[in-house]
């Protein structure tokens, strides 16, 4: 069902993905080849000089699945390798921080702990850091390096082999890292075959003087680089030169040397430039065709990428500026002499729609609607002074609280719901103006915002606290909940296509409902 281009732009603009449940995969069974007699465990380090959670001693290389909602999932997958010198992983900024942001733009994310030099101390990074700049730390980590290519191609092989289970692309998984990840990166995109190679790649403050191997591949394969020109161990220069080569072999490439950002910036914010370097690097991903929807929404199918962009862009700026949106009727409001009107029907998107879908309902009754898709209650008692009080109608039907319980503008508090609607009561009441409070719509789920969880209920509980708060004010109660539900207190298609949204037949009960209380 076509929806106002008011709901397209607030679902884009509300949209918050949530995060389903993280599977942690094993990329050997047993001891694999080349430390089978390593006995140590992974540990984790949480007081250290970098200040922040450091992996070490990992000996069973495993990969943790973040994936995104399926609403806005992308089919594109990135395997992220964390840094720290072969010896520590930074698995936060690095690793888990990167994977969420991925997964907020509908990109799986696959965060890979790989096989690290074995630690003696339990400060990992202090041990790591004393052996920086004596000039023997490459031929130590050598071997290691070549154990952590090995993972990363593993890595790429089993996320490539169960793209159906993750619902992803086998041609779009690429693989990205930090310094060591890094060299990790492009160790595995030189050594690759046609079976385990990434798609792209991402290194990110890369360290050159490990990489093993040097062949561009012949295949299309974009690369992303990012790096500070202040970097303190000198890394500019390994970025620039891979840039070069991949520009040099007619390979697709891009660059960002940034002033300031240091070395091991990741997903941290220091107040320079490279606090939003992942951005960049998104504008990368969605013009190399990687952003796209896999499950585009029916309302998205009839625009372009550029014009969804633009809505989004227009509901923030709108978010900005006219948060309550009380421009939206402020012209209509003009035409309307006060007390003209008998009936004002105030809400959300259901009352918006309503008003364009069965606009002789309104007409013939002499009723305005004043919905604005996407409402809570705080943003409807903000206009209700201009749309509802300044009209003077004989009376205002309330429908508000669907948008709070999907947290469109934040936790769902009902105490705080039911104040808002009692407001407007009050209001309304003390300018002569007769009120009827009606009840949420039925919903299972919304569709926007999937990861609310027991919606039923939630409405449930919530008709029941504006029924009661009804009979306190004695004023009618319009029960559209009873009228619409279906056996699992959600709406059928034929009533709501999308379980939110009524259908003409949906608005035609609600019509028979509202004028038999109206009477």
């Amino acid at each position: 069902m076509k929806k106002s281009l008011f709901t397209l732009i607030f679902i884009l603009f509300s949209l918050l993905p949530g995060l389903r449940a993280q599977q942690v995969i094993q990329l050997y069974e047993g001891r694999p080849k080349g430390s089978e007699n390593w006995t140590w465990n992974e540990q984790l380090n949480t007081n250290n000089l970098f200040q922040t959670d450091v992996i070490y001693n990992v000996s069973q290389p495993t990969i943790t699945a973040y994936l995104p909602p399926k609403e806005i999932a992308t089919g594109t997958a990135v395997i992220v390798a964390p840094g720290g010198g072969f010896h520590t992983l930074s698995i936060n900024s690095e690793g888990v921080d990167v994977a969420k942001w991925l997964n907020s733009r509908g990109v799986a994310a696959f965060v890979l702990k790989y096989r690290l030099v074995h630690c003696l101390t339990d400060d990992p990074v202090q041990e790591l850091m004393r052996k920086m700049g004596g000039g023997n730390m490459d031929k130590e980590n050598a071997p290691v390096v070549e154990m952590a290519m090995n993972d990363g191609l593993t890595a790429v092989q089993y996320v490539r082999n169960n793209a159906a289970t993750f619902d992803i692309d086998p041609q779009k998984i690429g693989f990205m890292g930090f310094s060591a990840g890094g060299t990790l990166t492009m160790s595995v995109v030189y050594n690759a075959t046609d079976a385990n190679r990434p798609n792209f790649v991402a290194p990110i403050y890369a360290y050159g003087g490990a990489i093993i191997g040097s062949a561009v591949p012949a295949t299309n394969t974009p690369i992303f680089v990012a790096v500070a020109g202040d970097d303190q161990l000198g890394l500019m220069s390994h970025s620039l030169d891979l840039y070069k080569k991949w520009h040099e072999a007619k390979q697709p490439a891009e660059l960002h040397i940034y002033q300031k950002g240091g070395h091991g910036f990741g997903m941290r914010k220091n107040g320079v430039p490279t606090d939003t370097w992942y951005e960049r690097f998104g504008d990368w991903m969605k013009m190399q065709g990687y952003l796209k929807k896999k499950y585009p929404a029916d309302w998205e199918k009839p625009y372009t990428e550029e014009q969804i962009e633009g809505f989004r862009k227009a509901g923030e700026e709108r978010q900005k500026n006219d948060w309550a949106f009380r421009s939206k009727y402020a012209e209509d409001n003009k035409t309307i002499q006060p007390g003209a009107k008998n009936v004002v029907f105030l809400g959300n998107s259901i009352v918006e729609n309503w008003v364009r879908m069965q606009p002789e309902f309104f007409t013939n009754n002499n009723y305005v609607g004043r919905g604005i898709s996407g409402q809570t209650s705080p943003q409807t008692l903000v206009r209700f002074r201009q749309d509802v009080v300044n009209l003077k109608p004989k009376y205002v039907i309330i429908n508000v609280g669907t948008n709070d319980i999907a947290e469109n503008t934040g936790p769902y508090d009902p105490d705080f719901t039911i104040g808002n609607i009692e407001s407007m009561l009050e209001m309304a009441e003390a300018n002569g103006i007769k009120v009827v409070l009606s009840s949420v719509l039925p919903a299972s789920e919304f569709p926007w915002r999937k990861q609310i969880t027991d919606v039923p209920n939630k409405i449930i509980a919530l008709n029941e606290r504006i029924k009661a708060l009804a009979k306190k004010h004695k004023v009618p109660y319009c029960d559209y909940h009873s009228a619409l539900k279906n056996a699992q207190n959600g709406m059928d298609p034929d009533i709501a296509e999308d379980g939110v949204h009524p259908s003409i037949k949906g608005y035609l009960i609600m019509g028979n409902a509202a004028k038999a209380v109206l009477k």
